[in-house]
Formats: C-alpha cells, structure tokens, sequence
C-alpha cells in the first residue's frame, strides 16, 4: 500500500505492507533511527513518538491505522527542545538506547494541563536498564522550568 502521512511537519510516503508496524515505517521507510526497536509489545516504550500531541507507542500502530495521521518522532524537536536540553544537563542518559521515547513521553507530559502532575506515572509504562530513574524525574523538573523561562 501506498502511505501517506505527516512526519515531523513533512508530508512523506512510503510503500509498505497494510500491517507493517509504524515504527518500521519511520525507521526502515523514512530512516527516521531515533525512534527505538525495544520489545515490539508496547511495554518498554523506546519507540514512544507523538501522534499529535498524544505519546503513542510506534510498534503498536500499523501503516493501515498510522495512514492520514500526523506523528512526531525525536528528531522533529530538533535537537534543542528545552526537554533534550535538561536530558543533558542533567546527566540522564547512560546507554541513551530508551531516552528518545521517555523524552517524547516527557514533552508530551509537559505539554498536558497539569505539567508535573503525574510524572511517575506517566514514566512507569518507560524501562530504562541502566535504573536513571530519579536524573529522570529531575530532567522533567528542569525543563519545566526551561519551558516556562522561554514562554515569558
């Protein structure tokens, strides 16, 4: 099939099967790498990208239901997002494989009517090996502040 959608503010299309995951799509159709192969279940959330402003799990979305939508991956918050920034200042990452998807779990808490309001929960459904679990509640802290500083 045919598929036509939004990546990152950009009308792409790509030739793939029906039932072929989103995230082989965005990675294998698009070269779109950031956005991670982790268990293939929805569970460890490296492939989280936005679907709008909703975090959504790629391997969870076929072409068919992913066709006509507008998604966000990693690489659409170019580089200096005020989550990316407080990901490296403080320290977050070890082995970096799950930080694409927590940071896109992140901005889409960030962006929610209650910023810091549930960050443990909505981090819960993101397993990171290397246990960098308070860094990451901290990086939420941080660019909370750096968002609401560039919003004055």
């Amino acid at each position: 099939m045919r598929l036509t959608l939004q990546v990152n503010g950009q009308s792409r299309s790509v030739d793939v099967e029906p039932d072929t995951p989103l995230l082989w799509v965005l990675r294998d159709g698009l070269d779109l790498t950031g956005t991670k192969y982790g268990c293939g279940m929805g569970i460890c959330g490296a492939c989280t990208v936005h679907q709008g402003t909703r975090a959504v799990r790629a391997c969870q979305i076929t072409a068919r239901e992913a066709s006509g939508g507008s998604f966000t991956t990693i690489e659409g918050l170019g580089g200096s997002h005020p989550c990316q920034r407080a990901w490296l200042e403080e320290d977050v990452a070890q082995c970096g494989y799950c930080q694409p998807g927590m940071i896109m779990e992140a901005v889409a808490l960030l962006q929610g009517p209650s910023p810091l309001q549930g960050v443990d929960e909505a981090m819960s459904s993101h397993i990171c090996r290397c246990g960098t679990y308070d860094r990451i509640r901290k990086a939420i802290e941080r660019a909370r502040s750096l968002s609401s500083r560039t919003q004055r």
